[in-house]
């Protein structure tokens, strides 16, 4: 959501593959250099991951080791996928398909449909909720607005998962799903609702990858052409793949692994759709070569506000939180957030409204300022604070940017402005292009000044503002471009979704405002039983409300305001508290148990075997040797014992099995493999060790800085010939 500059929206193409490098940090640039073989990008908020992956697939791309054709990067928005089309545009890398799952999938179906099935593709419904409104009928069943909404919901959970309604019932209960009705009648329902598609010949957003799915499994001529189109990967916010997601993009790779994910499990918030984070967490298990990369350094936000993110995690618990990355501000300081009380919802919102107006008149734009809630339902009560206070806003989630009809009408003016416009008197005094487009657009209703209040009319200029500031900006980069230019840059932009900033503070709910970011940030609503909402009931739904709360903070650059409430309305009970997620961060709150270890530093982890094509590395490593023969060691396994496996070893067996009993109960209480913890040859390794202090045991490979927080004093003890927790005598 930043200002139009010439850096950012207008940049110039590399003139060189390695200039495509250029600007890159340590980490970015082992994720642009890695193009063989499975990595891992493990990202955290505003480490500049999209950054890294497109200036992956654009080196890759210059460098002629990528053919543009063949690389196929996948993301989950629209809005994201134009953005990284438009990057690879000007980094020089046209040609890239950049798409969300859905979007890849049907390009895939509607091509091979009339080949693997023959006729035409069944119609594609936009909304379903109508199908299931008649299915409730045909069944009897009488669903409320809300009841329709949530049974939907459920039927698209069970298709994303792959659940058939046969299995709803037990796979809702396994999933600990809180159901809007009795799982038998949300079956029943689910049934009657693909039969009348069916009897109707329609298909519906699931269907499409479901079907692509099927043809792809069955049909191995097709798959075998897709593949041959597609022979690099790229997957963006990998934590939120879902299970049927997850085996689309396996038989799109079939045998292969030059495929790059990224993600973070800290940001995952959807889980309540399918999504799911195992896929990130356990790649380097079902990929045991890939390289490991760690962006943390974060460019986005000041220190203040990084600290109280890292905090946020720092308090979580759950598989995500082993994994969480510990930020590092890369700006200069700035103010504190703030954390503001009110007596009431409509006086938060007018105090929000208030400090808006004054960050307003001391210069910041209204762009660069969001108020993010927990639903959707609060927006009227903000919406209504702004239009009182004379401030423009926007909601998040409305109507495509060019599919406004302003806009569109706007665009034929311009395109037959740029053809024909020496006939045109309007612009007869415009004498470069920011002049022309103004002349242009106030005959379509933009005006110099703002229109008074807020609504459609206000909407509207502000659609045509965004363009006219374009132009300017397309104009400082590009002095001698003209009307023609602009049309061409527009067009490709509504290609790509690559929309201007609209002038308005941005309304938005949390989940919306995945991926954006803003100079100020006002979280609202910060309050038990809004965040967590309410119907969190489980330690899962409990940490994914945190980690919605941590996506909040991590949109703001500069300022960070946080607010609540005490009751909802004017003169009601002041029954309610701050969320229990700030305790311990903001002012005067008392802390409660949580994690201290940092589990994450930025850097590169790299796979057990490096292909021969892999692009070679700047440093070279001492080999390792053997410390009883003083032979080369090669394998992954001899190089953490430190030997040949045929060397004689020196191992105390009774401390190795003592650490393997440990190993099988940490993993039974942490629910995760025991390789998970340690591998076979690191306990070995450490049982011929035997190490009595921490420096020891941390130079033996396989143990780790975060294995050593999490392990250390367990297994030193079991060293030592004492029980995890059992105290030293000389203590």
């Amino acid at each position: 959501m930043t200002a139009a500059t010439h850096s950012t929206l207008f940049p110039q193409v590399p003139e060189t593959p390695d200039a495509v490098l250029e600007g890159l940090d340590p980490e970015q640039r082992e994720v642009a250099t890695a193009l063989r073989g499975p990595v891992c990008v493990l990202a955290g908020a505003g480490t500049g991951k999209t950054r890294a992956i497109t200036h992956r697939i654009a080196y890759g791309v210059r460098a002629g080791i990528l053919q543009p054709s063949s690389v196929l990067a996948v993301t989950f928005t629209n809005r994201a996928a134009g953005e990284m089309r438009g990057r690879l545009r000007h980094l020089g890398a046209a040609g890239v398909q950049a798409r969300t799952f859905h979007s890849a999938a049907l390009r895939q179906l509607q091509y091979f449909w009339p080949k693997a099935v023959g006729g035409s593709m069944p119609r594609l419904v936009d909304r379903k909720i109508q199908l299931v409104a008649d299915a409730a009928a045909a069944c009897r069943i009488r669903l409320d607005r809300g009841e329709l909404r949530d049974v939907t919901a459920e039927i698209e959970w069970s298709k994303v998962t792959q659940t058939v309604p046969a299995d709803y019932a037990p796979a809702a209960a396994k999933a600990g799903r809180d159901t809007p009705r009795d799982p038998a009648e949300i079956a029943q329902l689910y049934s009657v609702y693909e039969d009348l598609k069916r009897d109707r010949s329609v298909i519906d957003f699931e269907d499409v990858l479901l079907l692509t799915v099927a043809i792809l499994q069955d049909r191995h001529d097709i798959a075998d052409q897709v593949r041959s189109q597609y022979q690099h990967f790229v997957v963006d916010e990998y934590q939120d793949v879902s299970p049927l997601q997850q085996r689309l993009l396996e038989l799109w790779l079939g045998e292969r692994d030059n495929l790059c994910v990224v993600g973070d499990a800290s940001q995952t918030i959807y889980s309540f759709t399918g999504a799911t984070p195992d896929h990130l967490l356990d790649f380097r298990t079902r990929h045991p070569g890939a390289t490991v990369v760690k962006l943390v350094r974060d460019y986005r936000s000041t220190p203040q506000i990084v600290h109280l993110a890292n905090g946020l995690l720092a308090q979580a618990r759950g598989r995500a939180a082993d994994h969480r990355l510990e930020l590092i501000s890369q700006r200069d300081p700035g103010p504190e957030p703030g954390y503001t009380e009110y007596t009431d919802e409509p006086a938060e919102a007018e105090g929000a409204a208030r400090r808006i107006r004054e960050l307003m008149d001391a210069g910041v734009p209204a762009s660069e300022i969001a108020i993010l809630f927990r639903t959707n339902s609060q927006s009227e009560t903000y919406e209504q604070a702004l239009a009182d206070a004379g401030i423009p806003y926007q909601l998040r989630g409305a109507e495509r940017f060019f599919d406004r009809p302003e806009v569109r009408k706007a665009g034929v003016a311009l395109r037959g402005a740029a053809r024909f416009g020496g006939n045109d008197t309007l612009l007869d005094d415009a004498v470069d292009l920011p002049s022309q487009v103004r002349a242009v657009l106030s005959g379509e209703g933009w005006t110099p000044q703002p229109p008074a209040g807020s609504g459609a009319v206000r909407e509207r200029w502000d659609s045509l503002a965004a363009l006219v500031n374009l132009a300017h900006d397309f104009a400082a980069a590009k002095p001698t471009a003209t009307l023609s230019d602009l049309v061409a840059e527009l067009d490709e932009r509504a290609g790509a979704q690559h929309a201007p900033t609209v002038q308005g503070v941005t309304l938005a709910s949390l989940h919306s405002a995945k991926g954006l970011e803003w100079d100020v940030v006002f979280l609202v609503g910060v309050a038990e039983g809004m965040m967590p909402i309410t119907y969190a009931k489980t330690d899962e739904q409990i940490e994914e409300e945190r980690r919605l709360l941590y996506v909040g903070v991590t949109r703001a650059r500069e300022r960070l305001h946080v607010s609540w409430s005490l009751s909802r309305s004017p003169g009601g009970r002041p029954s309610r508290r701050p969320s229990r997620f700030l305790d311990a961060l903001r002012p005067g709150s008392t802390a409660t148990a949580g994690r201290t270890a940092a589990s994450g530093a930025g850097g590169v982890e790299r796979g057990f075997t490096r292909r021969p094509d892999a692009v070679p590395r700047r440093t070279q490593r001492t080999p390792a040797r053997c410390r009883v023969c003083g032979r080369t060691l090669s394998d992954a396994g001899e190089m953490k014992l430190m030997r040949c496996e045929d060397c004689p070893t020196d191992m105390d067996e009774g401390l190795y099995e003592r650490l393997r009993e440990w190993r099988a109960d940490q993993a039974h209480r942490s629910g995760q493999p025991a390789f998970c913890i340690f591998t076979d040859k690191t306990l070995m390794a450490i049982a011929e060790a035997a190490p009595d202090e921490e420096g020891e045991l941390a130079r033996i490979p396989g143990v780790g800085v975060r294995k050593l927080n999490r392990y250390g004093a367990d297994v030193l003890a079991l060293c030592a010939g004492r029980e995890p927790g059992e105290q030293d005598e000389g203590d």
